[in-house]
């Protein structure tokens, strides 16, 4: 790191109990869009850099490693982010002011210190990056010793209300439950994020006095202190739904729906038609290409990523899948899949985990592909089921194809092979471990349960040669039988 630089450290508030969440999860554990709730706030920590709001600082500041303070159940929000962040315990919850004090030895354990320390809240989801860039920007150029983020709203309902004097100046904040009837008809209310110049903060943390009516020490009682020592306080005006926390599971629902409308914005005015935002959901974390169709009752989760030209929809499901370019998928569910491009499915189709199917594959209704590969151009067609088998270019898999790759005796699977331009017969039954031949054909209801030769035709139960389908395969087929027959005798 140049030694030239500034730096600054984010403290991200985490160590509350969220009891109103009624769970044994830690209340920023919790998920929306696909993330746990402190997910979002550290995406946002770390992409103030790249934001616009901090462009003009990029060559004189740079971020350190967010520090996230918790409390009883460390283990599982550390568990979750692992060497993301830094962490700093709260053993006991003594308010917001006593949860900043608990990260000063890892802020101070930073290299180079920071001179700045941005503090947010880990349940507030909704957090963005250019709002706390923004914070960030001012509180620099305006040589403050604290910054906070402010809002104003119609309803101010339980949040601290911000005193100003005659003059616009911040006098303090003053929470709702200590306010005068005057003060709680003021619309200016704190947001919760706060920059702060670290010297001053660790000077006057200590010195907080405990609140009167909950014994707690709140880190708002920092303005007023800062104001009567003379120092400057300044403030950034943003949206009120940005900073809303979530103490709830209604709050988590309502949170949810502001989320993933953001995403779904995010994605048309990147070029993608969603037919209705209303009954379509995407996690923050799914990528799509320009001119993809996205159909009514469709959920894409996980980092799946689609490719650009696709029809997704009505009523798909896919989870953590990689899908190509001009893809159809209707009426069909996707896990842990891969789509080259040009495939098609559905309708009522599944790929279960590990399924790959190569460009241009064809897989009709009600099929299902399980740790697979089907290979370029192959048609798969309806009633099938694919397990745990490497399927290869222009294949044909009749309807009602079964591997049976279980074995319930000794609870072992067995692959299937099937070469290229093989032709699998309707109701084909294949007991694995076997290898279909390039350009073998299997007849209807044969059960494959040993190898079956190039360009041969099988049939019957269990299958068995009929004959060759071409002259130098049978030629081939029968000098090799001719030299079976010959080490026999």
């Amino acid at each position: 790191m140049n030694s030239t630089m500034k730096t600054y450290a984010t403290v991200v508030l985490a160590a509350g109990k969220g009891t109103r969440m009624r769970s044994a999860i830690p209340k920023v554990l919790h998920p929306l869009a696909g993330l746990p709730m402190l997910g979002h706030v550290l995406n946002a920590v770390e992409t103030i850099p790249l934001t616009s709001a901090f462009a003009p600082l990029a060559a004189t500041i740079t971020a350190h490693r967010p520090i996230v303070v918790v409390g009883c159940e460390a283990a599982q929000v550390q568990a979750a982010f692992g060497e993301r962040c830094y962490y700093a315990l709260q053993a006991e919850q003594l308010g917001t002011g006593h949860a900043v004090l608990a990260a000063r030895e890892a802020v101070d354990a930073l290299s180079p210190p920071p001179e700045t320390v941005l503090v947010c809240y880990g349940d507030t989801p909704l957090i963005s990056a250019e709002m706390l860039a923004r914070v960030v920007a001012h509180h620099v150029e305006s040589q403050a010793t604290i910054t906070f983020l402010t809002a104003t709203t119609e309803q101010p309902s339980d949040f601290g209300r911000v005193v100003r004097d005659a003059s616009g100046a911040v006098v303090e904040i003053v929470e709702v439950k200590r306010a005068t009837e005057e003060q709680k008809r003021i619309k200016e209310v704190n947001s919760g994020v706060y920059c702060f110049e670290r010297r001053w903060l660790w000077e006057t943390l200590p010195r907080l006095a405990r609140n009167p009516f909950s014994g707690e020490y709140y880190l708002t009682d920092l303005v007023a202190i800062a104001r009567s020592q003379g120092r400057t306080v300044a403030t950034v005006t943003g949206a009120l739904e940005e900073t809303v926390g979530v103490n709830d599971r209604v709050q988590l629902a309502a949170a949810e729906q502001i989320l993933r409308r953001r995403i779904l914005e995010r994605h048309m005015y990147a070029g993608v038609t969603i037919v209705d935002p209303a009954a379509t959901y995407i996690d923050a974390e799914v990528s799509i290409g320009p001119d993809t169709v996205i159909l009514p009752g469709t959920m894409i989760t996980g980092r799946t990523q689609i490719g650009s030209g696709c029809r997704i929809g009505p009523g798909t499901t896919i989870e953590s899948s990689i899908i190509g370019n001009r893809c159809i998928i209707r009426n069909s569910a996707l896990e842990e899949a891969i789509l080259e491009d040009d495939v098609r499915i559905g309708p009522f189709s599944h790929c279960r985990p590990g399924a790959h199917l190569a460009r241009g594959v064809r897989m009709g209704n009600f099929g299902e592909v399980k740790n697979s590969y089907i290979g370029a151009e192959t048609d798969m067609h309806h009633f099938s089921y694919i397990g745990d088998a490497t399927v290869g270019a222009h294949v044909n898999i009749g309807a009602g194809t079964v591997t049976s790759n279980y074995n319930g005796i000794t609870r072992q699977k067995y692959r299937t092979v099937i070469e290229d331009g093989a032709f699998i017969g309707c109701d084909t039954i294949i007991v694995p471990p076997v290898t279909i031949g390039e350009g073998a054909m299997t007849g209807a209801n044969a059960v494959v349960n040993r190898d079956v030769p190039p360009h041969a035709l099988v049939v019957g139960v269990p299958a068995r040669l009929l004959r060759m389908l071409d002259p130098a395969a049978a030629a081939a087929e029968q000098a090799s039988s001719d030299a079976e027959g010959g080490k026999k005798e």
